[in-house]
Parts: structure tokens; C-alpha cells; sequence
């Protein structure tokens, strides 16, 4: 039997630096550090050059990883049977928390702003973070809304 859903949430993490940008981020770290070079070559200081040549590497690598990450998923699924957390890609999808919806509770870190710092879900001693890609107030309201979203769910069943 399928249950139907009270809650279908996607998280996604956001970047701020569009591929526009990163290419003109680039431009510029490379020209910096070109110019640079040539300072360095006409006082004698070869060494450095391939030391300029790892910086613009790094950061390119660091770019790469960070759009890499920006690109998985997470979802929440809240049903009268169960909860379930996956993180998805373009090629697949991976299980990370499944507990009954009935023993299921959301547990928060607040601060003394009451902003939420940290929201898991629990069950029986295992916890698993969500919404870690959301900033501390719309964490917060991501809570509520789970919250509801699992007490309905439990009036669905009983």
C-alpha cells in the first residue's frame, strides 16, 4: 500500500558564484598572478613561478569541488509509514535515514538568539542531520514544518 506524502522537501545548497563568474574569477586570479610572475622573473626569482602555477590550480580545484557538492540533493519525505532522507545526483540516489514516522522525533540546537543551529532526526539513539544547507532561520522553519508535517502523519495512521 502506498501512503500518501506529508511532506516532499528539496534541499538544495546554494552557490552564489554563477559559471560566468567563476570564469572571470579565474581570468583575473590568472592575470594577477601572471603579472606577478613576471615581477618575480626579472628580479631572478624562477622558483616561484611554478608555486603561482599550484595557486591557480588550487583554486580552481576548490571551485570544482564546491559546484560538485552544490549539486546533490537532499530530500525529506515524511509519509504515514515512514520518514526517509536520501542525497541525489544526476546519476543516483542514496538512502541515508529511513525510521517509522510513529518514533521518529526532531531534535534542535538553538542558540541564545533562538536561531536553529543544528536539526536531526532520531530514533532509538541514531541520529541523522537535515537541512544542514539551509541558514539558521529557514533551518528553524524547516523544523516547524517537519514537525507538522510528522504529526500529521501520525494522525494518518491512527
Amino acid at each position: 500500500m502506498t501512503w500518501p506524502l506529508y511532506m516532499d522537501a528539496e534541499i538544495k545548497p546554494n552557490r552564489s558564484l554563477s559559471e560566468r563568474g567563476f570564469v572571470i574569477l579565474i581570468s583575473v586570479i590568472t592575470v594577477a598572478n601572471v603579472a606577478s610572475a613576471v615581477v618575480f622573473l626579472r628580479m631572478g626569482a624562477h622558483y616561484v613561478l611554478p608555486f603561482l602555477g599550484i595557486d591557480v590550480l588550487a583554486v580552481i580545484v576548490a571551485f570544482l569541488a564546491s559546484y560538485k557538492s552544490g549539486r546533490v540533493i537532499e530530500r525529506v519525505q515524511v509519509s504515514a509509514a515512514e520518514v526517509r532522507v536520501t542525497y541525489e545526483t544526476e546519476k543516483a540516489s542514496r538512502l541515508v535515514w529511513e525510521s517509522p514516522t510513529a518514533f521518529t522525533r526532531v531534535t534542535t540546537e538553538r542558540d541564545e538568539e533562538d536561531r536553529c543551529l543544528a536539526l536531526r532526526l532520531a530514533l532509538s539513539g541514531r541520529e541523522t542531520a537535515v537541512a544542514a544547507a539551509l541558514s539558521p532561520g529557514e533551518r528553524g522553519e524547516f523544523a516547524k514544518a517537519l514537525e507538522d508535517a510528522i504529526r500529521q502523519a501520525r494522525r494518518h495512521r491512527a
